[in-house]
């Protein structure tokens, strides 16, 4: 993607070419932080990125790739579709094509096959001569990027795995080459040795490069719904009927031409092109790619809709209200992408590791050749032995552990709607013991009804009037509550009384004062009853709406609080409310238990609401009355846990006031259906309003951890093991390059089995 840009900071994507292990990372990154002004930077083997964040007005760009290439690599600025198409489009005969691999095999098999055919008895070779021809081209033609990235990181004062193939094939030709010029014997001679390591090193890069095609398929698959091209009304065109519009009445203008307010036309099968609100037409909308919704949407007037989407079965006139990298899909690529090209903190072992890995293996080989050479008394058998251990030490595994899990972890969640922003999380999900939901919005569904207001006896004025007097306070606000107001009152014909000097007080309500009626210019104030205890009149509250608590009711109530001096004057009727809980609530509760997890909901609601939808669902442990500013304080002292044991808490939520919460939990996850502000503080962001999201980010999160664990440990013991057993002899250079290519090969398939994964619930079913 392009760079981007803060205050006081820039950042740049680049992709790096000729990076091949552990080291090569490593080395590009040191690079990148002895740069002036670059605050961080990271490299990601597997999706050959670099990102970097440098200090306003310091380094430039320019100077950041002339670095790159400095140290022996290709580098350029990333483009708006990343770096991930370029394994689909290398051609047949590039560096990492099956052309080569192909054209390898062929020259090299006269070489190696005639060993198969000793155990039947038949003792057949090639002269050395016809060796040398064929191995030749595969040792310098074939085999040549090897030297070439080789002798840049030599030059660059550090190792990589081309530098160990260099050395390790160069030392077998060479010593068959001196062998032949000197006795003209065949029985002795390592062509084959040397030919066969270049042929597996190139089998296994050019499947390394399609397993890495395969990892980033989720992240293709969101760019290719990118439309090329919108149809935008002309001005003068009236969609009374979009049916009737015309091939004249539109322009098919290239996306990047399309601006907000601009009028969108959209057929039955296309993909819509812009995020915004449809103005004509209605229809179902296929959003399964975005948001993993599987069943098509119904959209009507007034509806929203997110670019990149199918359209179904009726055309659509929508109005822009985002495109480009302002759109829904432009913001979830980023995402998945940055997730991909950071790193887990359990890389950071592998860095070190990796740093020193090549100079140790060379000092390794050389121990190996002088060791046996001195035991033995024969140079080729130590040359052969020191060669194996080049080999075999490659440390391509180690460097695709990690983000190669990563990768395909982040991409499959992707694509079930679990947007995995924060790489930390995976290392932290599986330590999880407690989920902490907020209640209103994640658990229900965020759009309560009002159910009953209740004058008191002394109420100067009518249900009606009090209903036009509490809307009237309530125009402009967002408050789901307001809005079950608002709605009320349109329903039964009431006209919102105005009010004047209206103020919002946080954590409480909102106060004003009505500008007609039977409370006009006396200040009013409608507030949650929590926000009243302590207070004389509450125990006289607490009775009126007794009925509507035990129902399970959240409960407002409208006080005048005009009294000079007094806190509160009278109180004028109760209001209360009522939420849905979302249809996957319970199931949610119930697959985080199956995963050991301790439930935990956080209300502002009263203790009796509150704990009748904790019951209902089957929530642990019920937080009531709970001001927005002290979510955060409780999920700090869940972490402390009653014994003062360290405990992992998860927190979920929507709003605004979440954000806190969400950034003092250990893993933060926010419903999308929620504000920015709670996204943008949570390491998870949910792309449905769906809880039972909540277990699957949790499960696959656990599941690409143990993915990191099992490559790790698989990649550090093939090391260990096979480096003693190429020093001893049990391996032979050609069986040494095969089980190297082997390593990577193995690393990356059982990353991509993460792509069996399915969400809990579809297991269920």
């Amino acid at each position: 993607m392009h760079s981007t840009e803060t205050s006081n900071s820039e950042f740049y994507t680049l992709d790096i070419g000729g990076m091949t292990c552990a080291s090569c990372v490593s080395r590009v990154e040191k690079a990148l932080d002895k740069i002036p002004g670059v605050e961080a930077a990271t490299v990601n083997l597997a999706t050959e990125q670099a990102r970097v964040r440098v200090k306003r007005g310091s380094s430039t760009l320019a100077d950041i790739i002339a670095l790159v290439k400095k140290t022996g690599y290709e580098a350029k600025e990333s483009s708006p579709q990343g770096n991930l198409d370029k394994n689909a489009s290398k051609s047949f005969w590039a560096d990492d094509g099956l052309g080569r691999v192909i054209l390898s095999f062929l020259l090299s098999a006269p070489l190696f096959l005639p060993m198969f055919f000793m155990p039947f008895g038949i003792h057949w070779s090639l002269s050395g001569w016809w060796q040398l021809a064929l191995a030749t081209p595969v040792q310098f033609i074939l085999g040549w990027r090897f030297y070439v990235a080789g002798y840049k990181s030599l030059m660059a004062g550090a190792g990589n795995m081309d530098l160990l193939v260099a050395l390790g094939t160069s030392a077998a030709y060479g010593l068959s080459l001196y062998l032949l010029l000197a006795s003209n014997h065949t029985h002795e001679l390592y062509f084959e040795g040397s030919a066969v390591i270049i042929c597996m090193v190139l089998l296994g890069k050019w499947l390394e490069s399609r397993a890495k095609q395969q990892t980033s398929e989720a992240i293709r698959a969101l760019q290719k719904l990118w439309p090329e091209h919108a149809k935008v009304l002309n001005m003068d065109c009236e969609p009374q009927n979009e049916l009737g519009i015309g091939p004249d009445q539109y322009r098919d203008l290239p996306l990047d031409q399309v601006l907000p307010g601009d009028r969108v036309f959209i057929l039955p099968g296309e993909r819509i092109s812009v995020d915004g609100t449809i103005i004509s037409g209605a229809s179902h909308v296929d959003e399964s790619l975005l948001t993993g919704e599987s069943a098509p949407v119904k959209k009507l007037v007034g509806s929203k809709v997110i670019g990149g989407a199918l359209n179904g079965e009726g055309a659509l006139v929508v109005i822009a209200q985002a495109v480009g990298v302002e759109s829904v899909l432009s913001q979830i690529i980023n995402l998945v992408e940055e997730a991909q090209t950071q790193k887990a903190p359990i890389q950071k072992l592998v860095d070190q590791v990796s740093a020193i890995f090549v100079p140790t293996v060379i000092v390794l080989a050389l121990i190996t050749g002088i060791g046996n050479w001195l035991y033995l008394d024969s140079i080729s058998i130590a040359i052969l032995r020191a060669v194996s251990v080049l080999v075999i030490a490659c440390p391509c595994a180690l460097g695709l552990a990690t983000p190669a899990a990563i990768m395909a972890g982040t991409g499959i969640a992707a694509r079930f709607g679990i947007l995995i922003k924060d790489p930390q999380v995976l290392e932290l999900a599986h330590k999880l013991n407690i989920v902490a939901f907020d209640k209103t919005g994640t658990l229900t569904i965020g759009k309560p009804r009002m159910l009953a207001l209740i004058p008191f006896d002394n109420s100067p004025a009518d249900a009606n009037q009090i209903l036009a007097t509490a809307a009237g306070l309530q125009l402009g606000s967002e408050h789901p509550l307001a809005k079950a107001l608002l709605d009320t009152a349109k329903v039964k014909g009431v006209a919102p009384i105005a009010t004047s000097s209206s103020k919002g007080l946080p954590g409480i309500g909102i106060e004003g004062v009505p500008s007609a009626g039977p409370f006009m210019g006396q200040t009013l104030r409608l507030q949650s009853v929590a926000s009243l205890e302590g207070s004389s009149r509450h125990d006289i509250l607490l009775q009126k709406a007794q009925a509507c608590f035990e129902h399970g009711q959240t409960v407002s109530v409208l006080m005048n609080v005009s009294g000079e001096g007094s806190e509160v004057s009278s109180p004028i009727a109760v209001i209360a409310f009522g939420d849905e809980l979302k249809p996957n609530a319970q199931f949610a509760v119930t697959a985080l238990h199956a995963l050991h997890i301790r439930t935990v909901m956080l209300s502002g609601d009263n203790l009796a609401a509150a704990t009748r939808v904790g019951k209902t669902i089957g929530i642990d442990e019920v937080f009531a009355q709970i001001m927005p500013s002290n979510k955060a304080e409780i999920i700090h002292s869940l972490q402390i846990g009653s014994e003062g044991q360290k405990q992992f808490v998860a927190m979920v939520g929507d709003g605004v006031n979440d954000a806190p919460a969400l950034a003092m939990a250990d893993v933060g996850m926010a419903m999308s259906t929620g504000t920015d502000v709670a996204m943008q503080a949570a390491g998870i962001t949910l792309m449905r309003g769906d809880p039972a999201l909540v277990a699957d980010a949790i499960d696959i999160s656990k599941k690409t951890w143990n993915k990191i664990r099992q490559n790790l440990f698989w990649a550090f013991a093939f090391n260990t093991i096979g480096i003693p057993m190429a020093a001893l002899g049990y391996l032979s250079p050609m069986l040494a390059g095969s089980a190297m290519a082997l390593s990577s090969f193995c690393v990356l398939s059982n990353a991509l089995l993460l792509k069996r994964w399915h969400p809990m619930q579809s297991k269920v079913i």
